[in-house]
């Protein structure tokens, strides 16, 4: 018996309390530091405030809403929750079924792979069993996870009201408990007797910001805190007072500028970035804190599947590229980066003048990185592994500059041919960043540090 508890004491130390933290940091060091404090508009403001700037004073009778999770804590995965909950209210063999499927659960979606978790870590599980661990357990990990600056603002309120995607009995008694939460919505598990079935009950996942209209009515609450996601995003546009929630995560976003408008309604706006990373247009879109469509050539199968935005594969066929971009300018705001290739050095390669032939509304963005270790960059390598190398780093760094909208007379609406639209943008850009312009191409580069044009191959379209 003594052996037992000592190997059942070394098996929680192993696996579930480093677990907790291997994971808790791995999904940490993937989220964003938005510093968006030099972001503004002469004429408009940030859609959403920082909650660095959120006044504490006299709000004892508002209610505040949030979601537990990239919120009150620090980190937005539920997967470190999970396998305390496999572990601890079921078995070893629970919690390595969870361990081994953690490959696939990257693959799908956030609803599939919840689904999936949630099935694994409560099949045939006790009530029993899961209230103790949700009493005694799991407290202290939040605990340890909890972001200061959402307490302190959550603290000030009144009204708590708390909506969450988890199961409800994962998070209800530590909100009640320890934060004095008033309510909790999450998603509901079916019983059978005294055992969950791992299903969800007829209502589903619960949807933040549906449930919040259903609870509230007409009427909105006081303070909404979310994070940088779409979701978020959409929940928290439900509330008088939006505050949005910068994260650690390891990269510091410095995003300075004009947040331009758009004066055209038919048409969105073209965004045209110096291009650094593979993950320049996701930061942009974060910086601006709307959703984008990017534009790529060559891009690797792989990387078109993880991209975390909408991303549309140009053919280099000049009339049907400009089609496509044609058509997704009427549906959104488009970002694209004209170098067609990465630069870690600091020059600008010769910018193609196809985007200048397609739209009047064209704002500049200077875009530039800093890393210590890994460029993220490649020419010979795999493409796809370019993020990851990027943020392996140990605090890379991102500096994004909007710069004012192209002049009407300067674009081709104006008079100019597109080669002067390019070579003009060009040009600004490089006085940003400090770079100095230069009429290599993409082929250019390629030739010159792989020996090939860096074009992917499309076996579907290979002729015989």
């Amino acid at each position: 018996m003594v052996l037992f508890k000592l190997a059942n004491w070394v098996l929680y130390q192993l696996l579930a309390n480093s677990c907790y933290r291997a994971a808790r940091k791995m999904r940490n060091y993937g989220l964003l530091l938005l510093s968006n404090r030099s972001l503004k508009s002469s004429q408009q403001s940030s859609i959403f405030s920082s909650v660095a700037k959120c006044s504490l004073e006299g709000r004892g009778s508002d209610t505040f809403v949030c979601d537990i999770h990239g919120t009150l804590l620090r980190s937005q995965s539920f997967f470190p929750y999970f396998m305390l909950v496999s572990f601890e209210a079921g078995s070893i063999v629970r919690a390595f079924l969870l361990l081994l499927s953690s490959p696939v659960l990257c693959l799908l979606d956030y609803e599939l792979k919840l689904r999936v978790m949630i099935f694994i870590s409560f099949c045939g599980l006790r009530l029993k069993d899961m209230e103790s661990v949700s009493r005694a357990v799991l407290p202290k990990f939040y605990l340890e996870n909890l972001n200061r600056q959402a307490c302190e603002v959550l603290a000030s309120t009144g009204s708590r009201v708390i909506f969450t995607s988890v199961p409800r009995v994962m998070v209800e008694g530590f909100l009640k408990e320890y934060l004095g939460v008033t309510y909790v919505f999450g998603s509901e598990l079916q019983t059978v007797g005294q055992y969950y079935t791992g299903f969800l009950s007829g209502s589903g996942l619960l949807v933040k910001h549906r449930a919040l209209k259903e609870y509230f009515g007409d009427t909105k609450p006081d303070i909404g805190l979310g994070g940088l996601s779409f979701c978020d995003h959409l929940f928290i546009s439900l509330c008088k007072m939006a505050i949005l929630l910068g994260m650690w995560s390891g990269v510091d976003i410095k995003a300075e500028g004009c947040k331009p408008s758009r004066s055209n309604q038919e048409k969105g706006v073209l965004y045209v970035c110096s291009h650094r990373t593979l993950l320049d247009p996701v930061f942009l879109s974060t910086s601006l804190g709307k959703p984008l469509t990017a534009v790529t050539y060559s891009l690797s199968k792989m990387s078109e599947f993880i991209a975390p935005m909408k991303t549309v594969r140009l053919t280099r066929d000049r009339k049907q590229d400009g089609d496509t971009m044609q058509r997704l300018l009427s549906e959104g705001d488009l970002v694209v980066c004209p170098e067609g290739t990465t630069c870690r050095e600091p020059y600008l390669l010769r910018f193609s003048s196809l985007f200048a032939e397609l739209a009047d509304e064209i704002v500049p963005v200077a875009i530039n990185t800093h890393v210590s270790m890994f460029y993220g960059t490649t020419a010979r390598g795999l493409k796809c592994l370019d993020p990851i190398f990027f943020l392996m780093n140990p605090k890379p760094r991102y500096y994004v500059e909007i710069l004012p909208k192209v002049p009407r007379e300067l674009t081709c609406a104006g008079g100019r041919s597109s080669f002067e639209v390019a070579n003009y943008i060009q040009r600004q850009l490089a006085d940003a960043l400090g770079f100095e312009c230069t009429t290599l191409t993409r082929r250019d580069k390629y030739m010159m540090l792989a020996g090939n044009e860096g074009v992917v191959q499309d076996h579907k379209r290979r002729k015989p």
